[in-house]
């Protein structure tokens, strides 16, 4: 029987950790898949480089994403199975959605009116309280698509709207067969919560792309200050199964998972959320703990 290694712990060479890698039964490697959602600071660069490696002998595992966002990670790992969380519903309806075979019945047009007109008809249904199911899934992709920069943003008071303005770009592409969307999410479980009410065993393997710290972090129309980074670390810090979180590198983020046992990395990666929509470098870590388990 074929057998593959946990190499990931080998980004973080030098912990008396990495050495302790256990032998797994290997597993079919799936073919990744791309997200349909438009993300600012989603993650499917790291994927290859940095998180498919720490993956490499967990697949037995269930991933844990408590900020899955536009499912970049999951769809690039394509886990068997997965619990996909994220606090905002809307994000959550669609991909509920998109697991139950999502159909395209409206228009799909990148237009500046249509843009508003269907940015006005997804608020209405959110002040009526509609904003799940088909429709409004459908109404989300679009302003996704066509919106500025792949921003998800809302205002914070009640009820929310949604205010992120028309996008200028070259080209806008859209799906209207997200089949294979349905066939990869089949084991995948979703919820819309608060991390701390997730129910993650010692056979879960954890990542966590919280909103960064001192970045824009109320896109689900929810403040995510330094009283909840701390929260998170310390609840990450406590799961008794492989944990890796991502942040910006900034100072404190590195103290604070350093004194919870982590052990970090930093990198470079390039990030599309400037007003210019250009790609500029941006300092990030990669945390990680329990491997060895």
């Amino acid at each position: 029987m074929a057998v593959s290694v946990s190499t990931g712990a080998a980004l973080f060479a030098g912990s008396p950790r990495s050495r302790a890698c256990v032998a797994r039964p290997a597993h079919e490697v799936r073919p990744p898949l791309v997200s349909p959602l438009k993300w600012a600071g989603g993650k499917r660069r790291l994927v290859e480089p940095y998180l498919r490696p720490l993956w490499q002998g967990h697949e037995h595992r269930v991933l844990v994403e408590p900020f899955v966002g536009a499912m970049s990670v999951a769809l690039g790992l394509r886990p068997e199975r997965a619990l996909l969380n994220d606090v905002n519903p809307h994000v959550v309806n669609f991909l509920r959605e998109l697991k139950r075979g999502l159909k395209i019945t409206i228009p799909l047009l990148y237009d500046h009116d249509y843009y508003y007109a269907a940015r006005e008809r997804f608020n209405d249904l959110i002040a009526r309280g509609e904003f799940r199911g088909s429709e409004a899934a459908q109404l989300f992709y679009l302003l996704n698509r066509t919106g500025f920069n792949g921003l998800c943003r809302f205002s914070g008071r009640t009820p929310q709207r949604f205010n992120v303005p028309f996008g200028r770009h070259k080209t806008v592409n859209f799906q209207e067969d997200f089949a294979r969307y349905r066939a990869a999410m089949k084991g995948w479980r979703l919820s819309n919560r608060d991390f701390e009410h997730l129910e993650v065993g010692e056979d879960a393997f954890v990542y966590a792309d919280p909103p960064y710290d001192g970045a824009f972090t109320a896109y689900s129309g929810q403040s995510f200050d330094w009283d909840d980074q701390v929260r998170l670390a310390e609840w990450l810090a406590s799961r008794r199964c492989p944990v890796v979180a991502s942040n910006h590198a900034t100072l404190r983020i590195k103290r604070l998972y350093r004194k919870l046992g982590f052990r970090i990395r930093e990198i470079s990666v390039a990030r599309s959320i400037s007003c210019t929509g250009g790609r500029e470098a941006a300092r990030e870590i990669i945390a990680v703990k329990g491997f060895g388990r």
